[in-house]
């Protein structure tokens, strides 16, 4: 074995990426090593030598984004922040895939570790990306002066055959290329291996002629991947590209090194054997007998990174307390956006409908209210997949956000709704702006995936979801969601509103502009709604509870209870009326919300609910699932548990029970069970 204490840094610093990698994967007894030993020396030049970070201040805003969409790769990012000085220590590495590390199976978002995003599903950290160049050019469009840039960074990104292969990057890589978004750079990694077998098993794509044709900039590096010299002037050169996004193609060997499993699908996701390592550090002139082996220059060499990062958080500061002095007003902006931090009076315009107003969709409840935020909110901003005039989410005191327009709000997606859904956690992720994301209800069936990780990683991102129910009629039961409700009611983190008339719609989207923990959906309707008289009834504000007495009993307690949420209400209080002159002093309990309403008191949640009120009927134009929670075992729940059908609305809903006489029938039978 050579002397490590004269062996050249680089190479060292290389190998011992590719150490810890093998040995964090063979502890664990699980994992995938082969990728981090062919991606070595691009991590390495990147943190080295390529991005614009700070281990000791890992959140200051102007940092370069890194991104690893091939998250099964995890220890390459592990590997090389915890050499770089980064709060994740040895004792994690020795922890990978362990409950509680801070080294999960897939890199989980925290920006405090230099975790950027959460990554694992192929083809979501490269949508991710995608959002974060947009959220970097409209933020710098916006803050930046001629003589002070405050928002100048690059967004980097790993991506794999896997990632290039699933629609989502075709989805955003579209996107970019239309937008002309030059500080993205991608690197693929072009290793010939999947988890069958060779690539060609099902992929024969021209990666090259496939992005050009997105308008990158594409430079094929071919079999480069340890060529430092190399790679380092391709990202200069990206670096260097005003007009485009760019790609660079690297064609690397899983398992660099290994004598028996490198270029083999066997090196993709499992160890590889304790004999096979020592052949590998042999190879590489590491200690054979030693693991998680770090020589001490390794430390100095890479934590040198820490004193540049410095002076780039130093010069960045210098220049934001001049541009503070200059530019007060856009300052106070700018800090108020990374924080969400609302303005005092950004709800001084949200409309109060009135019945006189007549009926309206709550989709154009919601739009009215949306324009009305988003004059008093300069950082709301997003876009739907080619809906806008049926959603009606466009901001009409802004343009679209276009190539060389990049201050403007209004993100026109195309009919690319994973893209879009991905995209906008990539804008939350970065920091200084709240996103939303529009389409039709039904098909949020593309976008789940990305909206599921927006719930895992707690993102302030509001979706619109319009034409809620049966409700949609004519276009049949491909439109009309049935089984939405319950799904995303299911998912964790997810806070899902369905409100039931125009004001409803208003505090709805007050709440998720509250809910910056978390996502959240607004499901709204295609057709008509009366507005409540609110005089008469009770304020809509209580919709923040997530469900509250709409009409009260007559009596000291009710009788019954009728529950729902979205255009059923009407019906729900229709029927109170026709009840009322049976004698059955009937409750109508709106439920916009479920996990608002989880989040309330004990005694707040009996008041509405009371237990020793056993007759309850549920009434929502969605399948029956979790019902059961809020009426009982003694409940009814008027639900829909097949696909629509094709109709005008109002025969839809007749058909599949959907009307006031029909909520009497089985209230009356139930009252007198």
């Amino acid at each position: 074995m050579k002397n490590l204490d004269t062996y050249p840094i680089e190479e060292l610093s290389i190998n011992t990426i590719r150490a810890l990698a093998m040995d964090a994967v063979e502890k664990a007894n699980s994992g995938h090593p082969g990728t981090p030993m062919a991606l070595a020396p691009v991590a390495y030049l990147l943190y080295k030598k390529i991005l614009k970070h700070n281990p000791k201040n890992p959140t200051w805003p102007d940092r370069d984004r890194f991104i690893l969409s091939a998250g099964h790769a995890s220890m390459l990012l592990y590997s090389v922040l915890h050499l770089c000085g980064y709060d994740i220590s040895l004792e994690d590495l020795k922890s990978f895939r362990q409950w509680g590390s801070k080294t999960p199976g897939h890199p989980e978002m925290d920006h405090a570790l230099g975790i950027e995003t959460t990554t694992g599903p192929l083809g979501q950290g490269f949508m991710n990306a995608v959002g974060m160049a947009i959220a970097e050019a409209h933020m710098g469009s916006i803050y930046n002066k001629s003589n002070h840039k405050i928002v100048d960074h690059h967004v980097y990104t790993i991506c794999s055959d896997g990632d290039l292969m699933e629609g989502a990057s075709h989805e955003a890589a579209a996107i970019a290329g239309h937008l002309g978004l030059n500080k993205m750079i991608a690197i693929y990694d072009d290793n010939h291996i999947t988890i069958e077998g060779k690539t060609e098993l099902a992929y024969s794509d021209d990666v090259r002629k496939r992005f050009e044709g997105y308008h990158w900039h594409v430079q094929d590096l071919g079999d480069a991947g340890n060529d430092i010299e190399a790679i380092e002037k391709a990202l200069k050169a990206a670096q260097d590209e005003r007009d485009r996004p760019s790609l660079i193609i690297l064609r690397t060997h899983i398992a660099y090194g290994a004598p028996n499993l490198q270029d083999s699908p066997s090196a993709h996701g499992a160890p590889l054997g304790e004999e096979e390592i020592k052949a590998v550090k042999k190879a590489f002139d590491l200690p054979q007998d030693k693991t998680f082996f770090i020589h001490p220059r390794v430390y100095e060499h890479m934590q040198s990174v820490t004193e540049n990062g410095e002076k780039a958080v130093k010069t960045w500061k210098e220049e934001f307390k001049q541009y503070q002095s200059e530019h007060p007003k856009e300052a106070a902006q700018f800090n108020a956006a990374l924080k969400l931090q609302l303005p005092d009076d950004w709800q001084k315009s949200i409309p109060s409908f009135q019945t006189g107003d007549g009926p309206m969709a709550t989709r154009n409840a919601g739009g009215t209210t949306l324009n009305a935020i988003a004059e008093a909110v300069p950082f709301l901003m997003g876009g739907s997949a080619d809906l806008n005039p049926s959603t009606k989410t466009f901001i009409k005191n802004s343009d679209y956000f276009a190539k060389n327009a990049y201050r403007y709000r209004n993100i026109a997606y195309g009919v690319r709704e994973l893209g879009m859904c991905g995209i906008s956690n990539g804008i939350a992720l970065h920091g200084g702006l709240l996103p939303f994301a529009s389409t039709f209800f039904i098909f949020s069936d593309y976008a789940r995936p990305a909206m599921r990780l927006a719930a895992l990683m707690k993102l302030p991102v509001i979706y619109i979801m319009t034409h809620d129910s049966i409700g949609v009629g004519e276009d049949g039961p491909t439109h009309q969601p049935v089984e939405h409700l319950p799904a995303f009611r299911a998912m964790p983190n997810m806070t899902v509103i369905r409100p039931a008339d125009a004001n409803e719609t208003a505090e709805a989207w007050r709440a998720a502009m509250r809910n910056i923990a978390g996502p959240t959906i607004l499901v709204l309707t295609r057709q008509k709604l009366p507005v409540i008289d609110r005089n008469k009834y009770a304020d809509s504000k209580n919709l923040s509870k997530g469900a509250y007495v709409l009409a009260a009993e007559k009596g000291n307690k009710p009788q019954l209870i009728l529950i729902g949420s979205g255009s059923e209400i009407e019906l729900c209080m229709q029927a109170r009326e026709e009840l009322q002159k049976q004698n059955v002093d009937a409750r109508v309990v709106s439920m916009p919300s479920w996990e608002l309403f989880r989040k309330q008191t004990d005694e707040y949640r009996e008041s509405i609910l009371p237990l020793d009120c056993k007759a309850r009927i549920a009434v929502e134009a969605h399948t029956h699932l979790g019902w059961h929670e809020w009426v009982g075992e003694k409940g009814i729940i008027l639900s829909v548990n097949t696909f629509g059908a094709s109709a005008p609305y109002q025969t839809t809903f007749e058909q599949y029970g959907f009307t006031a006489k029909n909520i009497v029938d089985k209230a009356i039978t139930l009252v007198k069970s």
